[in-house]
């Protein structure tokens, strides 16, 4: 599923070029995800095509670099084909919805399969947490998990101090969200999860006391 993937995203990007150059129509004010078009007119399919267009050649590369080295690994073994591809689009999905919450009445496309790499990452740190990663271009080793976690802290700066730097950090870290609680979800079940985030309501204590034992 992770080669389809990135066919399929490389053929789009190809297309979106074609469009844009040569015919001169832009095919992500329809086909990307645009609030004020969610909320008013209702284009709905576009929670799920925006992730298959990119704002540029290297935007493509990283995403698909991270589909492919690590992706593969969590396709093979955690989530296999069907699962993989559930898993891709709750992740994306959960990244939209968060990011029109946030700009219910923005005219600018977001794109990009972002916010479903990103759930990747979260995947990849909780199932393989302990695997050492190199921080390319440096000769650095560090584990997975404290990587994704000075990502995630990245983006949350990101997403309070840089709104306007023309990344949707809001949207990667709705993909890490989402990822996460579908993870958790599975692992633990509603219950057990639910728990972490239900405060326990006190009991009373009763208003007699129980003696044990008594007079024969």
């Amino acid at each position: 599923m992770v080669k389809i993937l990135i066919i399929i995203n490389c053929t789009v990007f190809i297309l979106q070029l074609i469009s844009e150059k040569i015919i001169g129509f832009d095919l992500t004010l329809i086909f990307g995800l645009v609030p004020v078009s969610i909320t008013k007119r209702l284009f709905l399919w576009q929670f799920f095509t925006y992730l298959f267009f990119h704002g540029g050649i290297m935007h493509l590369v990283f995403n698909m670099l991270v589909l492919w080295m690590l992706g593969g690994e969590i396709e093979e073994s955690v989530f296999w084909s069907k699962g993989f591809l559930k898993y891709y689009f709750i992740c994306g999905v959960g990244a939209a919805l968060l990011n029109v919450l946030f700009s219910l009445h923005s005219e600018v496309p977001i794109i990009g399969a972002s916010g479903a790499i990103y759930g990747i990452l979260v995947a990849y740190a909780v199932f393989f947490g302990n695997r050492q990663l190199v921080l390319f271009p440096f000769p650095v080793l560090v584990r997975a998990k404290y990587f994704i976690l000075v990502i995630v802290a990245i983006e949350l700066i990101s997403s309070i101090f840089y709104t306007t730097d023309g990344i949707a950090h809001v949207a990667h870290l709705g993909g890490m969200v989402a990822g996460y609680i579908y993870i958790m979800y599975r692992i633990q079940g509603p219950r057990q999860m639910w728990k972490k985030f239900i405060p326990r309501l006190p009991t009373k204590k009763p208003k007699f006391r129980i003696i044990e034992g008594g007079q024969n």
